[in-house]
């Protein structure tokens, strides 16, 4: 596996064959999956150019793929719907929140959610809706930052995130949930194939007249998987690295980003304070579960042969 890999570092006729087949399989598998789409051009054309241009970019789209084969696996989520495979839980995961964090407002007992749904402020909006746009760029920042300064690390960083991910998505098939908005919206019935909403983060679209979270959530895989908050997970895997990496004082800013995505979920309706939790377990338990892996001695020796490969 590892001279495979070595091998592909290199532009030779080898490499240009398996790259192309890569590429047109997964243009045709997309078409057939989740049909055209031109995220899937330009995903394709990025590869390519970055494996092509220089040996720099050819090993950072190599470490990169890591991240590549999650965006993949959650794109074609689409055409398997977990609403097909299990019940999805509307009314009892409703309930449940509000029987563990309800408040009583207005003498009734409601939900922490919908108390921020009466309750919100234009700054809070804006504030809000800004922490939760680093739930990708964080990410994916602090992983390039491994990747140029710490290889090995940039390689636990990536394989954490992906094992974290793939947790969440077997509980999402396991346990399809709706997040508060849809109650918000179409109330305890099941409605297959709803579309992507931006619930409260609407309000910051609407502030800077954009269509920034439109834009993003018109391409959610699937509605019906709010339980574990995946995006209360990811500032934990980062925090998490930060601290292993001792990077001081930026490790408050990622704190304070953590700390600002678990209060956006649920003050923008795309979570409950359930669901948040249930995200950061998944975290924890992902990341117990790489270092579980990492004890084994052939894991190790790939790790240690993919390390050399993007070196």
């Amino acid at each position: 596996m590892g001279d495979t890999l070595g091998a592909s570092v290199s532009v030779n006729a080898k490499s240009i064959s398996v790259l192309t087949f890569l590429s047109v399989a997964y243009m045709l598998l997309s078409y057939f999956l989740v049909g055209y789409k031109g995220d899937e051009v330009v995903l394709v054309l990025l590869c390519n150019g970055l494996f092509y241009s220089s040996p720099v970019t050819r090993k950072f789209i190599l470490g990169f793929s890591i991240f590549l084969v999650y965006w993949i696996i959650f794109d074609y989520m689409k055409a398997f719907p977990n609403y097909n495979y299990n019940p999805v839980h509307i009314a009892g995961l409703y309930n449940f929140e509000k029987s563990l964090f309800g408040i009583h407002y207005q003498g009734k007992l409601i939900t922490v959610n919908e108390y921020w749904q009466i309750n919100h402020r234009p700054l809070i909006d804006v504030i809000t809706g800004l922490f939760y746009l680093c739930w990708i760029p964080v990410p994916l920042g602090f992983a390039a930052y491994l990747f140029f300064t710490h290889k090995k690390y940039f390689l636990y960083f990536a394989l954490t995130f992906f094992t974290v991910n793939l947790l969440g998505f077997v509980i999402y098939y396991t346990y399809p949930a709706a997040p508060p908005w849809y109650v918000q919206y179409h109330g305890f019935q099941f409605i297959a194939n709803t579309p992507g909403n931006t619930g409260g983060l609407a309000r910051f679209d609407n502030y800077f007249h954009a269509n920034i979270f439109k834009s993003i959530y018109a391409k959610g895989s699937n509605v019906f998987a709010a339980m574990p908050s995946l995006h209360s997970s990811y500032p934990v895997i980062v925090v998490y690295y930060g601290f292993k990496k001792r990077l001081g004082w930026v490790n408050l800013v990622f704190i304070a980003v953590m700390l600002g995505i678990w209060f956006t979920a649920v003050y923008a309706s795309h979570h409950y304070i359930v669901d948040v939790l249930s995200g950061i377990v998944c975290a924890i338990a992902g990341i117990s579960l790489f270092n579980f892996i990492m004890r084994y001695k052939p894991v190790k020796l790939f790790l240690n042969k993919y390390e050399t490969i993007i070196s």
